[in-house]
């Protein structure tokens, strides 16, 4: 009789620090610092009146975080993103495991309106700021040596703001696709 490795499912506690989950140089990373410190995010504060009473609301930059990331990686539906918070381990991380319902990412979405189009402005004029926009060329990998870079990742300055303006109407409509 053939013997095999035995198949364990009881549960195992494995430690997992979510600090540590994002690291440097990654997409989250940068998502986490550019909306904790270089954007301007006090308008979603404004949203919330309860300083005395009321519940506590989801951090309107921890539920950003979550959309945006879940954008990055194509995921639209309310519902998944929800499971994303739950079963992903980055979604954890970026989210400090607040994992908010599909009801409450819902209706972040859905009440954003014209606040979103301000934040996208901020990280193009941040991205100027930091030196990524020059004057005649826009360019991530600017390596000279073969790359895997791809020429929608450079370009000149009109072809950004050419492609700025496509990301302002593919996000219009991507936020009216998530509302409903």
């Amino acid at each position: 009789m053939p013997r095999y490795k035995p198949v364990d499912r009881n549960p195992k506690f494995i430690p997992v620090v979510l600090s540590e989950q994002i690291q440097p140089g990654t997409f989250e990373f940068t998502l986490d610092q550019l909306i904790d410190h270089e954007l301007d995010v006090s308008a979603l504060d404004s949203r919330f009146k309860n300083d005395q009473t009321g519940a506590t609301a989801y951090d309107p930059r921890v539920m950003l975080k979550i959309v945006l990331l879940a954008y990055s990686r194509g995921l639209i539906s309310s519902r998944t993103i929800e499971r994303a918070c739950q079963q992903n381990v980055q979604f954890m991380a970026l989210s400090g495991d607040a994992a908010p319902s599909y009801t409450h990412i819902a209706k972040f979405v859905r009440e954003l309106g014209e606040q979103i189009k301000p934040l996208f402005t901020q990280v193009l004029m941040t991205c100027d700021r930091m030196g990524l926009i020059g004057k005649e060329l826009f360019a991530i990998d600017g390596v000279k040596l073969p790359s895997n870079a791809s020429k929608e990742r450079s370009g000149t300055h009109a072809e950004l703001l050419h492609r700025a303006e496509r990301l302002d109407k593919a996000a219009a409509k991507i936020i009216p696709m998530h509302r409903e």
